[in-house]
Formats: C-alpha cells, structure tokens, sequence
C-alpha cells in the first residue's frame, strides 16, 4: 500500500527533525524518565501555523502507565488546543529509523491526515552516504525513512468512521 504523502518545504522538515532531537536529547534529561526500558524517544509534531509541539516518553513501573513520545506530543498538542498537524519526527537513541507503536499510531490518526509526512529518523542523524551508494527506496538523505500516517496505519479505523450509518440484522 502506497500513501501519497502531503508535501511540505525542506525547511520544515528540518525544523521538526531538529525539534525531534530536542525532545530526546533536552527534554529526556531533564524531563523524560525511562529507567525501565533504557529506550529514550523524542517526538516533535508541526502544527499548521509553524508552532513546534516537543515530546518524550516517560515511563511507569506499572508498564501501562507509559506514555510514549509521540502521545506526549499529541496530548501536550491537544491540550493547549492545537489539533491540526501537517509532519512528525520521531527520534530514538539508537542508529536506526524506528517506528511509533500501534497505540501511539491509533491516537495520531485521530488528529492526523492520513497523507501527513512521517519522518523516522536515526540517533546518528544525519547518517552520510558512503562514496557510491545511493538512497534506499523510502528513505531520504541523512538516513530519515519518510513515510506517512496511512502507511504506518493501513486500514485504518478514524473519527470519520464514528459516522458512519449502522443497521442491526
């Protein structure tokens, strides 16, 4: 399945990518808490009028407790009443593009088109090309895998679909 993804300016990509890192590197020392996982991960949303919303995962013992990085991001969003979002990076503290967990995927979708750019992006960022190589089908220079909401979540169940008519048989 292929989702077209929403185009956005290269400044802005690097915008929420910067605000990624910050989210993991600022925010993880002073604010975030994973000592269960050891798995530090930031997340930055752009919203449609430029504003930056940072984000990190704190962890509970209870384990259901945990609130990831990107629902941090998204609730911290929510709450001061930005609901419109055009890009997300997420950022983790290992040299590989990893992506947000099925729960963080569901509450993303209720704010997010589904053709919003996702940038997964690597702790090594910006990963340079060896001499010769070229770029891997799918991701982007500095290592980023860009994809969007509807790849990441196929199928997906939305508020659209709260409206939908119901019959009982």
């Amino acid at each position: 399945m292929s989702v077209e993804a929403l185009s956005i300016p290269i400044e802005s990509r690097e915008k929420v990518i910067k605000a990624a890192f910050e989210g993991t590197v600022i925010i993880t020392r002073e604010g975030a808490y994973s000592p269960y996982s050891k798995f530090r991960v930031g997340a930055a949303l752009l919203a449609v009028d430029g504003t930056l919303i940072k984000g990190a995962n704190v962890e509970n013992a209870s384990y259901g407790g945990t609130i990831c990085a990107e629902r941090t991001a998204i609730v911290k969003a929510v709450s001061e009443g930005t609901r419109s979002f055009i890009a997300l990076a997420v950022v983790t503290d290992v040299a590989s593009p990893i992506s947000p967990c099925g729960i963080c995927r569901q509450v993303i979708r209720e704010f997010c088109s589904l053709k919003m750019p996702v940038f997964l992006v690597p702790s090594d960022y910006p990963q340079p090309l060896k001499e010769g190589e070229e770029l891997k089908p799918g991701f982007s220079e500095g290592g980023v895998r860009d994809t969007t909401l509807g790849e990441l979540l196929p199928y997906s169940f939305g508020p659209e679909d709260l409206d939908l008519p119901r019959s009982l048989s």
